[in-house]
């Protein structure tokens, strides 16, 4: 019986688990190994590099809201990602660095189609967020202003109409 025995085979499998996520950016830490593989950390933190070491740390998550577009700024890092930033603010560019910034909210629904030819040529806003009540900051022909949004559904003339009675 002990030659039966030793015909058996052992098998340990290292199983190694990945959260979903992704691991913020991190350039300052202790250079020490404090987890090796995500399934080393609770919950649903990852195990990432600190810049020097590993430890556990929450994935990253971009916060919701769109970045106002901006081309002037300090030549200046002073976020990498969302989470660097308080409250509902985003890490966003400034033209030259980076830095956290108000978020401009997008409203519901969608700004009518326009014709050529038809809109004046005004910059009265920039994002939704420049517009009072439920209006949308929609381009115009030559600029953008605060419209309502369309409400109705759009028909394209351009498709032939197959289904005729």
């Amino acid at each position: 019986e002990a030659e039966a025995f030793s015909d058996l085979l052992f098998l340990s499998c290292v199983c190694i688990t990945e959260k979903p996520g992704v691991c913020p950016i991190s350039n300052i830490g202790a250079c020490v190994e404090l987890c090796s593989q995500d399934g080393n950390c609770p919950k649903d933190e990852k195990c990432c590099s600190n810049g020097c070491g590993h430890q556990c740390m929450p994935p990253y998550k971009e916060k919701p809201g769109v970045c106002p577009s901006s081309n002037i700024g300090a030549c200046v890092e002073l976020c990498s990602q969302d989470s660097n930033c308080p409250n509902d603010e985003k890490c966003c560019s400034n033209g030259c660095g980076h830095q956290c910034t108000a978020v401009s909210k997008v409203k519901p629904g969608v700004c009518p189609k326009r014709f050529p030819g038809v809109g004046l040529c005004k910059g009265l806003c920039v994002n939704d967020i420049d517009c009072p009540k439920d209006q949308k900051c929609c381009r115009t022909k030559c600029g953008r202003e605060c419209t309502p949004p369309f409400k109705g559904i759009y028909i394209d003339a351009s498709v032939p109409n197959t289904h005729r009675f």
